[in-house]
């Protein structure tokens, strides 16, 4: 009786890259019969990475699920680990992308064809191909992770090498051709124990530390059922203390604060119109929005009032007088900040999505311009007009806005704001704090996800902002023209919101924050740093094992 772990007589020995040992499957059918066979079981290990994807996807808002985050990513760990090749590792985690994208980024086929009016089967194609070009990036992060350690010594090195080489291209997605780091790993983590490191290394340093408890538990099952072979309970025991460390450390730094409270808490109104995107451009829509925010925002006294993005749907120098007077007077008899959203314009060839504010502190109009632009919303990339011709949007090509620009005062305090996606990346809303001469107190992301219908786009957009509020430890609020309307706490917990779908105005005390987390003093350096020096030393021990 052969012992397992052993060379096979007809096969050859091959190294496990999450415990180091195991044989090999050897072959002694027909050549048609194993080549028909292997062909049903790559099929059968794509649609069962495609399932994997799909269940990833589940982790995320609303269900909020981060444990299962850990177990799909883990079912795909051991799916590659068991590839025979680099190439089949990079298939099977294309699969995963599939299904994880696809299941997850739908939504994004409401705004083409039911508010762009593009053709089903264009929207369709569109989506499909998108996630195609997502599904690149967990490829690669598979195929490097197996061609670094199918021949090392494997184990916790090899755990470590995975998460570090899935941060990476998670990071990637995030920053290539502008980037579009939605779905990011780390964010089921907001509502889970590791949501304790995002002050300290951010989503991508919470991306590494998820994705390497997942290939962590793969080694430990692994090694508990070859736990006959010398070396495989002590695997199993270092593989199970290093996850128990991780997910107790992470419970440990949730309490501490990094931030202290400044002044005394600020009432806040936060609206919500909820004027339907098909009709928003429209004569109908913009008159509409322009007298239902006018009457919102006047509506009551507060420290301060915030309107979604574009809440007035026109260039700021057609704003109507009578709009522009009755808020102006409302701003000076009550002493309201009032930030409202609408597009900026330099000259006719020349606008920004932008953010304005007047207020008793402020001796001029203040302007923020959105930095991070949407690619084919907001700026059309080269070789595309005909592609965003195909929609009826009011698209085009905006300038872009720098990250230094300053946040509005409120009663002693300061508030930041930025637009629509731009809260999907923290590293640029740390810079942005780390260049003010006073850090913003108070975070303030104004949005219109109208575009994409009652469809989980909005749970995302909010747990998104959850985790920003957690990476810089302060308040979070978001004004939104359907939802989902909210203050966030610092410790990403939400303080309250509004239904969705429904005209509303959110009425809040939110206290401003002063202090620098580690994270925004040194952004994503930490988290990548780190995942670089785990890859040069796993390519380290590929050389000497190779030599």
């Amino acid at each position: 009786m052969k012992r397992a772990g052993a060379p096979d007589a007809v096969g050859t020995r091959r190294a496990d890259p999450l415990i180091g040992a195991g044989p090999s499957s050897p072959s002694s059918q027909p050549a048609g019969a194993a080549q028909s066979g292997s062909r049903q079981g790559v099929l059968f290990r794509l649609l069962i990475a495609a399932a994997l994807g799909v269940a990833h996807t589940q982790a995320f808002a609303p269900h909020d699920w981060w444990w299962l985050q850990i177990l799909s990513l883990a079912g795909l760990v051991a799916l590659v680990a068991d590839a025979g090749r680099p190439r089949a590792a990079a298939a099977t985690a294309y699969a995963f992308g599939m299904g994880w994208f696809l299941s997850g980024i739908w939504w994004l086929y409401i705004s083409m064809h039911v508010y762009g009016e593009m053709p089903a089967w264009m929207a369709s194609l569109a989506v499909v191909l998108f996630g195609a070009y997502l599904s690149l990036w967990p490829a690669l992060a598979a195929g490097v992770w197996h061609w670094l350690t199918r021949r090392g010594r494997g184990g916790i090195q090899a755990a470590l090498a995975f998460g570090a080489a899935w941060a990476l291209a998670e990071w990637l997605r995030g920053v290539v051709f502008t980037g579009f780091p939605w779905l990011g790993s780390g964010y089921p983590h907001t509502d889970g124990p590791l949501s304790g490191f995002a002050p300290l290394v951010g989503v991508y340093g919470i991306t590494f530390l998820a994705a390497t408890t997942s290939a962590l538990l793969v080694t430990a099952v692994r090694a508990a059922l070859r736990r006959a072979e010398p070396g495989a309970r002590r695997a199993a025991g270092w593989s199970v203390g290093l996850v128990a460390a991780t997910l107790g450390g992470g419970l440990a730094l949730v309490p501490v604060a990094y931030t202290t409270p400044i002044g005394m808490p600020v009432s806040v109104r936060l609206l919500q119109g909820n004027v339907a995107q098909d009709i928003k451009f429209e004569p109908v829509g913009i008159q509409r929005s322009l007298e239902l925010y006018r009457d919102m925002i006047t509506a009551a006294p507060a420290d301060l009032v915030v309107t979604p993005e574009t809440a007035f749907p026109v260039i700021l120098q057609d704003l109507p007088v009578d709009i522009a007077r009755d808020v102006r007077t409302y701003m000076e008899k009550t002493g309201t900040t009032v930030v409202f959203g609408a597009a900026g314009a330099d000259s006719p060839v020349d606008f920004t999505n932008s953010v304005f504010a007047i207020g008793p502190e402020l001796d001029a109009l203040y302007r923020y311009n959105k930095h991070h632009l949407v690619p084919f919303g907001e700026f059309i990339p080269f070789g595309f007009h005909w592609f965003v011709n195909m929609m009826k949007m009011p698209l085009g090509d905006f300038r872009r806005g720098t990250l230094d620009q300053p946040a509005v005062p409120v009663r002693g305090i300061h508030v930041a704001p930025n637009i629509c996606y731009e809260d999907l990346f923290g590293e640029e809303i740390a810079a942005t704090l780390r260049q003010q001469a006073t850090p913003a107190n108070l975070l303030a992301n104004v949005t219109n996800l109208a575009w994409f219908g009652d469809t989980i786009a909005l749970d995302q957009h909010l747990q998104i902002s959850r985790m920003r509020a957690l990476e810089m430890r302060r308040p979070m609020l978001r004004a939104t023209n359907t939802g989902m309307t909210a203050v966030v706490r610092p410790d990403g917990t939400v303080q309250a919101k509004l239904p969705t779908f429904e005209v509303g105005t959110l009425t809040a005390d939110v206290q401003g924050m002063r202090g620098l987390t580690p994270y925004i003093r040194w952004g994503n350096v930490p988290a990548l740093a780190g995942s670089v020096l785990v890859l040069l030393l796993a390519l380290r021990g590929r050389r000497r094992v190779l030599d």
